[in-house]
């Protein structure tokens, strides 16, 4: 495949720079999971939310907690299980008898970075409670609104084999999350490596030695960065191609939204910032659009029953696609 080629114009130096310290400040206790890395990477940059699923013990929950130590910035966690309340998540409203009004006394969201532990464990109206606050980064309750301070990103984790005690996440929570990352086993160098460090040192021994290397309003500089990227009508037509092919594939039941296609754009641009690059390729493209749909798409009840997957699905609709040369 040919890459386009133009004169960069923007020096993004600093930006790979940040990059690549957060990368080795978490590489500190992680060991392989390269992928799930740079895409929460690129999540952060893209001023997006993050699903991760793997199977227990793959450092879903660990990296999570890392990416928050390497950054200056707030951190909370938040467990949830099939009794936790809507209150629970966003706070509530307290009667306070010396002044003898309410007051709001805001929840665990109330922070920078926030991890949900094994987020299909909680039912349907607390699932509820996140859609106002990951799409608009605010909460009302009781006719008031708070605005959550920025940046603001919610990384969730959830098991992909276990069914008891677990909902299913509504479309419309689902749509909210700019990757969909799958974390799979590591490879038998990388699980020797782990076992050769947890033989030498302990996890939190570890974990001490990781530092914030980047502040909230470092954060913020790079967002704005990642904003001016160049990108092609011909690669924005691309996109809007892919999205639309979603609704109208025989093995598709339900399409990606508008959202998935402004997430691809973000994710692209973010990609390519990361890369050295002030513009967009069809490869960066490419790269972002699993992670972006495949916890968006819905397939037909007969493709399920073949036992297809959504990334074989989502491969089909890319080489049904004319990549822009």
């Amino acid at each position: 495949m040919e890459e386009t080629f133009f004169e960069l114009r923007t020096d993004l130096s600093s930006l790979q720079q940040s990059v690549e310290t957060l990368k080795a400040e978490i590489g500190k206790v992680v060991v392989g999971q390269e992928q799930m890395v740079e895409l929460l990477l690129t999540a952060v940059l893209a001023d997006g939310h993050v699903i991760i699923e793997g199977v227990p013990g793959v450092a879903k929950t660990l990296t999570a907690k890392l990416l928050s130590k390497s950054i200056s910035i707030g951190f909370s966690r938040i467990q949830f299980t099939p009794d936790l309340m809507p209150s629970d998540v966003i706070g509530t409203s307290i009667f306070n008898p010396k002044e003898t009004s309410f007051q709001f006394k805001q929840g665990p969201i109330f922070s920078n970075i926030v991890l949900i532990d094994e987020i299909n464990r909680a039912p349907a109206k607390t699932q509820a409670a996140l859609f106002e606050v990951m799409e608009e980064r605010q909460v009302t309750v009781d006719g008031h609104t708070y605005a959550l301070a920025a940046p603001f990103m919610v990384v969730a984790t959830q098991n992909p084999i276990e069914q008891e005690g677990t909902y299913h996440l509504p479309e419309a929570q689902l749509d909210r999350f700019l990757f969909k990352i799958n974390v799979t086993y590591p490879t038998l160098e990388q699980e020797f490596r782990i076992l050769s460090n947890h033989h030498h040192t302990t996890l939190n021994s570890m974990l001490g030695e990781v530092t914030a290397v980047i502040s909230a309003a470092q954060i913020e500089t790079l967002r704005h960065q990642v904003r001016t990227i160049r990108i092609e009508e011909k690669l924005i037509s691309f996109i809007t191609s892919i999205v639309a092919n979603t609704r109208n594939h025989k093995s598709i039941y339900l399409g990606a939204s508008p959202r998935a296609s402004i997430g691809i754009l973000n994710g692209a641009k973010a990609l390519a910032a990361m890369r050295g690059r002030d513009f967009v390729t069809p490869e960066d493209i490419i790269f972002i659009i699993p992670p972006v749909l495949r916890h968006r798409i819905v397939l037909t009840p007969e493709k399920e029953m073949e036992g297809a997957s959504t990334d074989d699905v989502i491969a089909q609709v890319i080489q049904s696609i004319e990549v822009p040369r």
